[in-house]
């Protein structure tokens, strides 16, 4: 350990996730290995202790800095976020978040229960002075660029001031996370002029219009993914619905290949010629790439990944969590909404 390295502590919630605590402790164990060289990483693996100890004796107890924090309880994909929150407080989703807030731990990770996770959250750690709610965004693979969508579940039912907000912290987040000095900001619509779409979007676009952001206007559904913009803000609703469906092409293409191929034999040696091609641009689609997405507007760094997210999404999360702790991501949110405010 050198002792001018920046130390970080991880909290991971070792029971959520499909694949729970396997690829949790995997993943833990791979960002270990390969984190930036300036960095000292200590990570908590919160959950049931006889299985983790279990699982790390089946891995050949590997050597990395860990501590194990018991936590008897699970809060399953089937709770219910706010049952979960009142009666699961001795989880290992519920603990991970307490070791944030009582300072133990600079960030939690989980792939586990999306709602319990917000619900946690909000209640132990509190919002961002001035945020009005919190949201959860995601990177989706663009002609041009990435894009950051925003809000992607948390909240399905929004005010524009909602989106306002989701606006700004997308935009922080951008400029900290990837270094993007004045995020493009689109808001999704059925048309581009302002006097498109629903009461929510028209009053949305006045308030972006009048911001000091880089407000690119209306984009429509069909934009997403060839604009130039960087972020692009809707209601969690809409939000979820374009992220699931996203998630199903990379399925889509690779059956579509499949099929291709077992048509005939020369069918599958053009797909074999190309197959290092095809595999490039189909990782474009792969959440495991992106890790997990943060949820913003918290006091405290969450980052919430897939259920079914293998070791390298979980190494990727908690890679995520350490730069957003590094670059005081918070920080800078809370700064913005008041200058925007």
């Amino acid at each position: 350990m050198n002792k001018d390295n920046k130390k970080y502590k991880i909290a991971i919630d070792v029971m959520g996730g499909d694949f729970a605590p396997l690829n949790e402790i995997k993943g833990a164990i791979r960002a270990y290995n390969n984190k930036p060289e300036n960095i000292d990483l200590q990570i908590f693996l919160v959950g049931k202790k006889d299985l983790i100890e279990k699982q790390l004796k089946e891995l050949g107890n590997p050597e990395f800095a860990y501590e194990i924090v018991h936590a008897d309880e699970v809060i399953t994909m089937k709770d219910d976020p706010t049952d979960a929150l009142k009666n699961k407080k001795n989880s290992s989703l519920y603990m991970g978040v307490d070791l944030v807030k009582e300072g133990k731990a600079d960030a939690f990770v989980s792939a586990g229960n999306t709602g319990a996770v917000l619900a946690t959250s909000t209640v132990l750690l509190g919002r961002i002075e001035g945020v009005s709610r919190p949201t959860i965004g995601s990177f989706f693979p663009g002609v041009q660029k990435s894009v950051f969508v925003l809000d992607v579940g948390a909240n399905s039912d929004c005010k524009p001031n909602f989106l306002y907000d989701f606006a700004v912290m997308g935009s922080i987040y951008l400029k900290k996370i990837l270094g993007i000095d004045n995020p493009k900001v689109g808001l999704l619509s059925i048309g581009e002029e302002e006097s498109k779409g629903n009461s929510l979007v028209i009053e949305t676009h006045q308030l972006l219009k009048k911001s000091n952001l880089n407000f690119a206007g209306n984009i429509e559904g069909r934009d997403i993914l060839i604009s130039d913009c960087d972020i692009v803000v809707c209601d969690g609703f809409v939000g979820n619905i374009i992220l699931k469906f996203a998630e199903s092409i990379l399925t889509l293409l690779k059956a579509k290949f499949k099929d291709y191929a077992d048509k005939s034999l020369v069918n599958k040696l053009k797909i074999g010629v190309s197959l290092p091609t095809v595999k490039n641009v189909l990782s474009d689609f792969d959440y495991q790439n992106y890790g997990g997405v943060p949820l913003l507007g918290i006091n405290g760094v969450i980052i919430i990944g897939h259920g079914k997210s293998s070791d390298l999404a979980i190494q990727n999360m908690i890679l995520k969590a350490v730069e957003s702790v590094e670059k005081e991501v918070n920080k800078e949110i809370l700064i913005a909404i008041k200058n925007n405010s």
